[in-house]
Order: C-alpha cells, then sequence, then structure tokens
C-alpha cells in the first residue's frame, strides 16, 4: 500500500471517527442533561469519577500497550499475524489481574460512599469490572479491524453500543431511580457486551467470504482469530512482546497523566462525591470538542504515521516522498488543531456561564463552574497541539527512545500528582486544570523538541509556519473583546431576549473569524477538503 492510500484511509478513518465521537458527546450530552433532572450530583460523582475510573484504567492498561505495538509500524511490515493474535489474547488474562487487584482497591482501600444516599456501591464495583473484562474479548478483532482500516465497523459497533446504553439508563432512570447504581452498571454491561457482539458477528460472516479473499486478508475462519502455536515458529514475536512492554511501561505513566486529577480526587479526598460530580460534568462538557475532533485525528493519524515512518530511522535513511508526505501532514494537522484551539478558547470565556445555565440550571452555573468551564477552554487548546505532536512521536521513536522517554513520563507524573494537590488546595477544583495545563506544556515542548531534531537534516521544516494569518489573530482579538463585553451587558439573569442578543453576537463574530480562516488559510482548507471530508474526496476522485 502506497503513502497516498494509506493517508486516504487514515484521513477516512479520522473522518468517521469525528463523526462517531460527534454522535456520542451528544447523545451523552442530553443523557448527562436528562439525569442531572432526576439523580444527586453525589451519584453523578461516584459514577462519572470513581466508578468509570475503575473501568479506564482496567481497559487502558490491559490493552493500550498491545495495541500501540501491533499497529506499528514494524509489526507492520515483516509480522506474523498467528503471532499478533496470540500476543493479543494475553490482555485478557491481564485484565483480569488488574480486576482483582483493583476491585480489592475500590472496596477495602478507598473511602466508601454513605450506602443511605448512594447505595449498592460494592455490586457496580464488580459489575464496572466484569464490563471492562468483556470488553476486552473484542481487543484482537478491534486490532485486525483498524489495521485493515475497517472504518465503517466501528462505527456501527460503537453507535449501537451507545444507544444501547443510553436507551437502558434513561428508561431506568425514569421508572426504576431506587436501583441507584446497578442503572449505571447494567448500562455500561450492556454497552460492553455490544461492542463484542457487533465485532465477533461482523468477523463471522466475514472470514472465508469472497470480500475476505479479495482483500487478501491474512485470517480466513474463526479459527484463526483463537491463540495457538504455528508449526515452526514461536508462540509470539519477541520483539514484538519487548515493545508491547516498552509501551507498557509508558502507557501506565500516560494513564496517570490523563487521568491524573480522578485519581487526586479519589485517593486524597481533595473534594467531596458533589463536587466531583460538577468538576465532572463541567469537565466533560469543556472536552466535548476535544474528545469528538481532536482524539479521533489521534488515533487515525498515529496509524497514518506509523505505516508511513519507518520506526527508530532516521530521515535520510528513508523514503524522501513518505517523509515528505508525513511533514506536510503533521504540519497541515498541527495548524488545524492550533486555529480550533483558539477559537475555543476564544468564545469559551464569554459563553460558560450561558452555557452551564442552559445544561445544568444552577446547580452548575452558580459557584465555582463557569471559572472552570473558562479555564478549561484555554486549556483545551494545549490539549489539541499534545494529541497531534505526540502521535507523531510515539509513531516515529526507536524502542530506546520510547524507554527513555518512559523516565520522562515518570517525572511528570510524579510533577503532576504534586502540583495537583498543591494547587487543589491552594485553588480549590480550578487547580486541577492548571495542573494540567503545566504538564501538557511540558509535554509538547518534549515533542516539538524531539520534531524539530527530526526533520532537522532534511529539507522539509513541518514546525514553519504554524502561526495563524494576521488578519485571523486580529479577528480573534476583536471577538475576545466584544463576546466579553456582550456578556457583561447581555448575559445571564435578564431573561431570554437578552440571552439571544448575545447569542447572536457571538454568532456574528464566529462567522467573521471563519471567513478569516477561508480567506487567509487556504493551504489548510485544502486539506481539510482532501483529506478530512471523504464525501468531498470522493465526489473529485
Amino acid at each position: 500500500m502506497s503513502s497516498q492510500d494509506v493517508l486516504k484511509n487514515a484521513s477516512t478513518l479520522a473522518s468517521y471517527n469525528v463523526l462517531l465521537q460527534v454522535m456520542f458527546r451528544v447523545l451523552t450530552f442530553f443523557l448527562n442533561a436528562f439525569t442531572l433532572r432526576f439523580v444527586s450530583k453525589e451519584l453523578i460523582g461516584v459514577v462519572n469519577v470513581r466508578l468509570t475510573l475503575l473501568y479506564s484504567t482496567l481497559v487502558f492498561l490491559s490493552r493500550e500497550a498491545f495495541r500501540r505495538a501491533c499497529l506499528s509500524g514494524v509489526s507492520g511490515k515483516n509480522h506474523s499475524w498467528r503471532q499478533v493474535i496470540n500476543l493479543l489474547w494475553l490482555t485478557l488474562p491481564l485484565g483480569a489481574l488488574w480486576a482483582a487487584l483493583l476491585i480489592c482497591v475500590w472496596l477495602w482501600l478507598l473511602e466508601v460512599p454513605d450506602p443511605q444516599t448512594i447505595p449498592y456501591y460494592g455490586p457496580a464495583v464488580v459489575l464496572f469490572a466484569l464490563s471492562g473484562l468483556q470488553e476486552l474479548l473484542a481487543e484482537p478483532l478491534w486490532v485486525l479491524a483498524q489495521a485493515h482500516m475497517f472504518v465503517r465497523l466501528k462505527v456501527v459497533a460503537e453507535s449501537l453500543a451507545m444507544i444501547a446504553k443510553c436507551s437502558i439508563t434513561v428508561v431506568m432512570v425514569m421508572f426504576a431511580r431506587e436501583w441507584g447504581l446497578y442503572i449505571f452498571s447494567a448500562a455500561h454491561l450492556v454497552y460492553t457486551g455490544f461492542l463484542v457482539l457487533c465485532y465477533a458477528v461482523y468477523f463471522i460472516r466475514f472470514l472465508g467470504s469472497k470480500e475476505a479473499e479479495e482483500k487478501g486478508f491474512p485470517l480466513h475462519s474463526v479459527k484463526d482469530l483463537l491463540p495457538r502455536r504455528a508449526k515452526g515458529e514461536p508462540l509470539v514475536d519477541w520483539s514484538l512482546a519487548q515493545l508491547t512492554w516498552s509501551f507498557f511501561k509508558q502507557s501506565f505513566l500516560k494513564q496517570i497523566l490523563t487521568e491524573g486529577e480522578r485519581y487526586v480526587m479519589t485517593f486524597l479526598n481533595v473534594l467531596s462525591f458533589g463536587d466531583q460530580g460538577v468538576y465532572d460534568i463541567v469537565n466533560n462538557l469543556g472536552s466535548m470538542v476535544a474528545r469528538f475532533i481532536f482524539l479521533p485525528i489521534e488515533e487515525s493519524f498515529y496509524i497514518f504515521f506509523a505505516k508511513v515512518l519507518e520506526r527508530g530511522r532516521d530521515v535520510k535513511s528513508q523514503k524522501q516522498e513518505d517523509v515528505k508526505i508525513a511533514a506536510e501532514v503533521l504540519e497541515c494537522l498541527l495548524k488545524l488543531v492550533l486555529v480550533v484551539g483558539l477559537i475555543i478558547s476564544v468564545f469559551g470565556y464569554a459563553y460558560s456561564h450561558l452555557a452551564l445555565d442552559l445544561y445544568g440550571g444552577s446547580l452548575l452555573s452558580s459557584g465555582a463552574g463557569p471559572t472552570l468551564l473558562r479555564f478549561y477552554s484555554s486549556y483545551v487548546l494545549l490539549l489539541a497541539v499534545n494529541g497531534v505532536t505526540e502521535c507523531f512521536v510515539f509513531a516515529a521513536m526507536s524502542q530506546r527512545e520510547v524507554d527513555k522517554y518512559n523516565l520522562v513520563m515518570l517525572a511528570l507524573s510524579l510533577s503532576f500528582l504534586f502540583l495537583s494537590y498543591m494547587l487543589t488546595w491552594w485553588a480549590g477544583s480550578v487547580g486541577f486544570i492548571l495542573a494540567n495545563c503545566l504538564n501538557m506544556g511540558l509535554r509538547i515542548l518534549h515533542s516539538v523538541l524531539y520534531i524539530h531534531r527530526y526533520f532537522l537534516s532534511s529539507q522539509w521544516k513541518p514546525l514553519q509556519g504554524l502561526l495563524p494569518s494576521p488578519l485571523l489573530l486580529l479577528a480573534l482579538a476583536v471577538s475576545a473583546v466584544v463576546t466579553a463585553l456582550s456578556e457583561g451587558v447581555f448575559c445571564c439573569d435578564s431573561g431570554w431576549l437578552l440571552r439571544l442578543v448575545h447569542i447572536s453576537v457571538g454568532a456574528a463574530c464566529l462567522l467573521g473569524v471563519l471567513v478569516a480562516v477561508l480567506l487567509t488559510e487556504t493551504r489548510l482548507i485544502q486539506f481539510i477538503r482532501t483529506q478530512l471530508l471523504p464525501k468531498y474526496r470522493k465526489k473529485h476522485t
């Protein structure tokens, strides 16, 4: 497969992933807004912070390293899929070990919620851990689908699973509210069950079909999906296993950085369950754009960079056409997330209070909620840039460099935990966002230095030309001032008419910013049209 074909497939995957994440976040957005009217903020805090942290820790530490290693460029060129499948099935026993350990910690080492306020905590812990194990059953199928760019499978599977989860939650919240945590545990089990079922049904029908033969798919029957030894080769590829171990050490540290504030809240009790619930709602609302736009782009273009570049080799020893494409794509991606991040930061300041008031009423708009969302709007910019820079760095690093970077991640993890505790003690829940900003800035600095050294001996400089045009910067500055004044005059306690005026002012400013983008960022617009909009590309090819 040529570099252009890989780029085309990765772009299609990113586009479908963005649409999928949009649907997820919209459904979750309305689901949370609905449940806020029926359940307490303490219950939301336990579910969205304590139990979700258990689930995310289990699945991330069990599978992330395997995913990165098995999708990397080294394993993609001279590998045996038989050995890859065998290696991927190790996620299940590893997940069982993590589940047993985490259940013990969550039940006996952490503070248990008041059973009168939040009943059924113990069974919910066990059920959330079981849902994580259930999802790991689909891991070999997920890696196969990603490696062979089965873009629609992921969209369909996760869409059906999310619809089922939302349906179960809504029905049970309305008619069986007294079941408490059982509602959310059952919904999560249904979600992971649907994921596994969809992947299993697809591959059972696909393997051995004419379509599989035409595509040259490496597996031929359902038996090939199960672990077994092939004649004349080891059970697993040991070089791939070593790379997995390197990524495992890194994933452990990355999980602390990703979910650091939840670990601090869970283990150090710096916030009550009610405050945790409010923080999590604001956090999810603030990160909505980051997750449904930036994360799918990061995941999809990691695959692109891993397939186009040869891990651990310098620029001069690789195909120059591949390096050129990688540099151009990296520059356009960085410019894209930078522009989107600046727009979110500018408009997030003036519309945080209104957004929270519309979403959750005075429960969210009074107190620290608006301040939290304003800070988070600025943090989104750092989150976006870091996602793209790290997806390139992780795809290009050698195994030795990955091991070396683990030490950097260790230092960042320790500093983050310390900063989170100290800044939360000083500034309340805003301290979590400040600590995230500091650590994200350090991660971006490390990645930028690596990218600079990587392309230093080549003619391509993807870090140059990232600064937006003067017209766009002027439009953003004017929008920041105008929307801030509009909020002070029209929002948010003077009725719906003045709220609509405030929204109209923001819409006009946003239109001006988008016009500035269209007029001055022509190369970026061309990249979006040709690589991130499959319908447009299909129309022109």
